[in-house]
């Protein structure tokens, strides 16, 4: 959500009491050069603030195709079951990407690396758009800055064949909070993006940082998408499947309600729920083939989403719950955002 402060000073008579200076006689004017630090001081500041949120929104058709060629007036977005009024940036698509890449090197991901091995080379056509930039980033109960943000493909490739075994910690909660920090770093005309490539739940993050995480997220422009991977069996990778594709229902539109889902949300799958309040996607892979699918679809996808916005009128802070779809929806499904985070009058 981008904020945007004015001050507005209201115009006091001073100026137009210097003006009539050489008429007053002397007692009037030193009264008035004494007056003058008083008009300073009383002189009101008002502070407006407007917000819009940006909803980067993926359509797809019922084959998992993106849907290209749809206009503002094709798109409902409510928030918290008011619908908004909807921009859409056409020019969106031509800006530049800062893509941080969140590796779990912790508890049994080494057993992962040879299924990854191919990521490097799947990243070229991201680095091949003028002006797009990678990071990179591991983790286990630590986390570590591989690569600093660079378009250079030998040094993101050095960094992704320098991955080693890490401890038995995987702090998913604080690695997405320092990436999305270090992306809302980044200048505002880009595409921020976190891929994360981990398991579903976080071993080690404190546990101070749930809100936080929320909270950050919810205020940030990064979309977050989540690659899992299990150290247990194909079959146990089916039944979470199962699992994580039950529908647990609208949630109430009361703010803490929202919260409280969230928070428990995040506790039962953190890489899940992060990739969701963001509007990112959420896939499993199981072997290198399934990876590679997985990352093809991620690059495709990666500017084929119309990037949305509203302004909400008088936001409540806190967590707002926000819908989008179509008003013809057809065959086609949509994914964007679940969430944002309003923030009360004067912060940050």
């Amino acid at each position: 959500m981008k904020c945007s402060r004015t001050r507005i000073k209201k115009k006091t008579r001073a100026s137009a009491g210097r003006a009539n200076v050489r008429r007053c006689s002397p007692h009037l004017f030193l009264i008035f050069i004494l007056a003058i630090p008083l008009f300073a001081q009383q002189e009101p500041i008002f502070q407006t603030q407007s917000n819009v949120v940006l909803v980067p929104t993926l359509v797809r058709d019922r084959t998992g195709e993106p849907v290209y060629g749809l206009q503002a007036k094709s798109f409902v977005i409510e928030d918290n079951g008011v619908e908004q009024a909807v921009r859409l940036d056409e020019a969106a698509a031509a800006e530049p990407l800062s893509l941080m890449i969140a590796i779990q090197t912790g508890r049994k991901a080494e057993h992962e690396f040879p299924k990854i091995r191919g990521l490097k080379d799947m990243l070229d056509p991201i680095l091949a758009q003028e002006g797009s930039q990678i990071a990179i980033v591991t983790f286990d109960s630590q986390i570590q800055l591989a690569q600093d943000f660079t378009s250079d493909a030998g040094q993101v490739d050095r960094a992704l064949q320098d991955l080693r075994p890490g401890d038995d910690g995987a702090v998913i909660l604080n690695t997405v909070n320092y990436c999305v920090g270090l992306l809302n770093k980044q200048p505002e005309a880009r595409h921020r993006v976190l891929l994360l490539i981990s398991e579903k739940r976080d071993y080690g993050s404190q546990a101070a940082i749930l809100d936080h995480v929320i909270t950050l997220i919810g205020a940030s422009n990064t979309t977050i998408y989540s690659l899992i991977f299990s150290p247990a069996h194909t079959s146990a990778l089916r039944r979470l499947r199962a699992q994580d594709t039950e529908d647990v229902g609208a949630p109430p539109v009361d703010i803490m309600a929202l919260l409280d889902l969230a928070r428990a949300a995040m506790k039962k799958n953190s890489s899940k729920a992060i990739a969701e309040q963001t509007g990112g996607e959420y896939e499993l892979f199981d072997s290198r083939k399934n990876f590679e699918s997985r990352m093809i679809d991620f690059t495709n996808h990666l500017h084929s989403r119309y990037l949305l916005s509203f302004q909400p009128s008088d936001p409540q802070p806190g967590l707002h719950r926000i819908t989008v779809h179509l008003r013809q929806p057809a065959d086609n499904s949509v994914l964007a955002r679940s969430t944002y985070w309003a923030r009360g009058p004067g912060t940050e």
